[in-house]
């Protein structure tokens, strides 16, 4: 009986943890621009970020070789106030968040497709202590 109830509890606890981690997205970069704020009538705010990843690793040929990602990040709300008084252009930030996918028709009449990370909480790394 003992064995069961943990076996319960355990996939209990191994459930809650899966739907956490569904559409998780957790990164470490810099910013490529300075922030880009958006008001509208609402009150809600909007701040776009461009963020890059960089990885390193050595060739067959023993060279270093940097491969870096941009990212399209999007902040709303009152981290986005936050995002545009705290951050620049060059600044290392934390971002953890989820994935999400639209699509907008061009000036031309094309259908473009996004995906951007719409993060829910940031972390300036390179803060200046006081």
């Amino acid at each position: 009986m003992c064995c069961r109830i943990i076996r319960i509890l355990s996939n209990k606890v191994k459930n809650k943890m899966m739907s956490t981690l569904k559409n998780s997205v957790r990164l470490v970069g810099n910013l490529g621009t300075d922030p880009e704020v958006r008001n509208f009538d609402n009150n809600r705010k909007l701040v776009r970020l461009a963020l890059a990843t960089n990885e390193n690793y050595k060739n067959d040929k023993g060279e270093k070789v940097t491969e870096t990602q941009w990212h399209n990040i999007v902040i709303w709300g009152a981290q986005a106030k936050f995002a545009e008084e705290m951050l620049k252009k060059g600044d290392e930030v934390a971002i953890d968040g989820k994935l999400a996918s639209r699509h907008y028709i061009d000036k031309d009449g094309n259908k473009r497709y996004v995906t951007e990370i719409v993060a829910n909480e940031f972390l300036k790394m390179n803060a200046k202590k006081v």
